[in-house]
């Protein structure tokens, strides 16, 4: 019995060595096992378990920055994510993943490895700095200039009154594109992008691009006189205003003075309506008509006399004009033949002999004096603003503002300004010319014009001069070329 006894606890002796054994055999894997990362564990969705610290490292390094690929069309191009300011931050995640490993206490840990039991781990995201700046800025200095295909704009025709067609082009879209950047940086599988590509359409040509043309086209003309040009953009103010002959070296003086001849009656019709109270005089509302669109000179006086003055209504025209802020412009006698003159006037324009162009003493403006007064009643039309409402105490209504644009659209020509622009354009304008007294010919020759197109709305006003005579053709084709190139311009398609 006692032979059989220590049998037993020499085996009993030997299973405890055993389980000893097995336990610190266990216990040394569970410390190995324990060093690295755990099973099920992701790091930036890279499956890191069974890793050591350094191999986890280097294999999220070879995922995140490996090279990207930006594709701009047919073209490819492989960008290390570091030239793009992309920096991951490592030392953060295997932190965040130590943490993790060492949270589990070491003896409830070694139990549920015991049990083949998988530690409890949560999947470590993607921690990085990414630099939109940086990824913009390459985009604009690698990718821009050598794929984006910029747009041409339309450029005049040499001495034409047209333009050649302007071609589009191909940019990119930075704000997308920077997005899909960053996206691609920040996957560890989908790391191709696709640059956002927008057509870029052709750019108006610049404003100076404009004058130059202008003057082309005045080089290019047969009239062979000194041309005065003032136009404004009626939406965003823009302003150009020159004079200019293809014969001689320099340019003349600008603020030429001009016999006004018809264009006068602008003003006229301005005083007119500021002595029109409503309801009106249909038959004065005829006389107007006929005195803008018929040119009627007849009109002219009996609407001055009857509704003005009899005697001075030539000086109150012009004392309106002054009160505008328009120097150069007045009336000093009566269209009909005969009529005394009121007044020698003076101007500014008219003292200045640079360039004499022996303007009527009856009637006198300037290409910026029409273009003003034409500004102001378009205003007044639009919204009742400008001078207009505040010069003449209100005694000018915005209606009145719109039926003086109305009857200047009335005048259908057919010739000079309205020559040039697309047929149903309205044109509410005055022109003007005459022959005058000393040798039968014309010399002077205008016209003032409110243009309302697709494109924009503006005032042109173009007077031209010839010491010698003009020659109609030649001049009506200047304005209408003029015209052209303007409305050209400003309605590009």
């Amino acid at each position: 019995m006692r032979r059989k006894g220590t049998l037993i606890s020499w085996a009993a002796l030997g299973l405890i060595v055993m389980a000893s054994f097995l336990a610190i055999l266990q216990l040394v894997r569970y410390a190995r096992v324990r060093a690295t990362l755990p099973t099920g564990m992701t790091i930036a969705g890279i499956p890191v378990a069974g890793l050591q610290f350094e191999q986890a490292s280097q294999r999220l390094v070879q995922v995140y920055m490996s090279p990207i690929e930006l594709r701009y069309g047919d073209a490819r191009l492989l960008v290390r994510p570091a030239t793009l300011g992309f920096e991951l931050q490592l030392n953060s995640m295997l932190a965040a993943a130590d943490k993790q490993r060492t949270n589990e206490p070491f003896w409830s840990g070694y139990w549920k490895f015991l049990w083949n039991r998988p530690m409890s781990t949560s999947a470590i995201p993607l921690q990085a700095h990414f630099d939109k700046d940086r990824i913009q800025s390459f985009l604009e200095n690698e990718v821009h200039i050598r794929y984006d295909i910029p747009s041409t704009p339309p450029m005049p025709i040499p001495g034409e009154s047209g333009f050649y067609e302007g071609k589009t082009g191909t940019s990119m879209d930075y704000p997308i594109t920077v997005q899909r950047i960053v996206d691609a940086l920040s996957s560890n599988s989908h790391r191709s992008v696709n640059i956002e590509v927008v057509e870029s359409k052709p750019q108006k040509p610049s404003f100076d691009i404009l004058e130059i043309m202008l003057k082309d086209v005045i080089d290019e003309a047969t009239f062979d006189g000194v041309v005065e040009l003032y136009f404004k953009d009626l939406q965003n103010g823009l302003v150009m205003h020159f004079s200019h002959s293809r014969i001689g070296d320099e340019d003349p003086p600008m603020d030429i003075a001009f016999s006004s001849w018809s264009t006068i009656k602008i003003p006229a019709m301005v005083t007119v309506f500021k002595n029109l109270e409503a309801p009106y005089d249909p038959t004065v509302l005829a006389e107007i008509e006929k005195m803008v669109e018929e040119s009627n000179n007849e009109s002219t006086d009996a609407l001055a006399k009857k509704l003005v003055e009899p005697n001075l209504a030539p000086l109150r025209v012009t004392e309106d004009m002054q009160a505008l802020g328009l120097q150069n412009t007045f009336w000093a006698g009566y269209f009909s033949l005969g009529s005394p003159l009121l007044q020698e006037i003076s101007t500014p324009a008219n003292s200045n002999r640079a360039y004499d162009t022996g303007p009527d003493r009856y009637g006198q403006t300037t290409v910026l004096d029409m273009g003003l007064l034409l500004e102001e009643i378009y205003y007044c039309a639009e919204d009742y603003g400008g001078a207009i409402p505040l010069a003449f105490n209100g005694e000018i209504t915005q209606e009145e503002c719109l039926l003086m644009i109305d009857y200047l659209g009335k005048n259908k020509l057919g010739h000079l300004i309205e020559a040039g622009v697309a047929p149903g354009t309205v044109v509410a304008h005055k022109h003007g010319w005459a022959n005058e007294v000393q040798d039968g010919f014309v010399h002077t020759m205008g016209d003032a014009a409110i243009v309302y197109t697709p494109g924009g709305n503006y005032v042109l006003t173009i007077f031209v001069h010839q010491p010698v005579q003009i020659i109609f053709d030649h001049a009506n084709y200047l304005f209408r070329d003029l015209s052209a190139a303007i409305y050209n311009y400003y309605n590009l398609q």
